[in-house]
């Protein structure tokens, strides 16, 4: 039980939460970065981490997704590039891009999360495209609809649920993942959980593991309700019959 009273005497020490100089310390060469003794401050670190790597491979998987579902070309490959990044293990990722010239710190961590982030995205968004039903196709393209306009005014709200809720696995994995960082030096919740095991301190292993789990259980919840919001009434009203 001694863990356990360990860690609860860490999250409810306010000076781990604020840190001793607040929540940004400065640089050796004249900037700023996080403090690495605040929680508040990792927490804030930890979801810009999450934000930046899932944005960048939003940018990549989402337009990808979208265009080969709406011409029903690529799912081998979609499935091969999928099953490959999934494959990839993303501290090995981490090593490699902190020896490369990218470095240790947080554009290694960015680089291999959103390469983790990647394949829920460019799948759901595939899927999501793919599986419209022909006839609604041909009867928009019927009514006079360009291609374009029957991939952005038809097919693409129809698959929005799939997409929504690729976007939701891919964040959640994503913030589960990015607490790796603190192994090349990169910030994040992940340095309270490194730096006890380093001091043999478990209590604050555990509490970090802890604000991980919330944090991520939080993050669920609230793309949850974003993808809700994002489904329209009639497909959530299907989906409830």
């Amino acid at each position: 039980m001694s863990i356990v009273s360990d860690a609860w005497d860490y999250v409810t020490t306010a000076e781990n939460w604020t840190g001793q100089n607040g929540l940004t310390s400065p640089t050796f060469d004249g900037g700023w970065r996080f403090s690495q003794d605040s929680i508040l401050a990792l927490g804030l670190e930890h979801l810009w981490l999450s934000f930046a790597s899932v944005t960048l491979a939003i940018m990549v998987a989402l337009p990808l997704g979208i265009f080969l579902g709406h011409v029903r070309k690529g799912a081998t490959a979609t499935v091969i590039l999928s099953n490959v990044s999934r494959a990839m293990p993303t501290l090995a990722l981490l090593t490699l891009f902190a020896a490369s010239a990218i470095g240790v710190g947080n554009q290694a961590v960015i680089l291999a999360a959103a390469i983790f982030a990647f394949p829920p995205i460019l799948t759901n968004a595939f899927t999501g495209m793919a599986g419209v039903d022909p006839d609604i196709r041909d009867a928009a393209l019927g009514q006079g609809f360009t291609r374009r306009q029957v991939a952005l005014k038809v097919e693409l709200p129809l698959a929005i649920p799939l997409i929504a809720a690729g976007l939701r696995t891919a964040t959640v994995q994503t913030v589960a993942t990015v607490p790796l960082a603190a192994l090349v030096a990169g910030g994040g919740l992940g340095v309270i959980i490194n730096s006890g095991l380093a001091l043999q301190n478990y209590g604050q292993v555990l509490a970090g593991a802890v604000i991980v789990a919330v944090l991520s259980l939080v993050i669920d919840a609230v793309m949850a309700a974003m993808q809700r919001a994002a489904t329209p009434a009639p497909l959530r009203e299907a989906v409830a019959a």
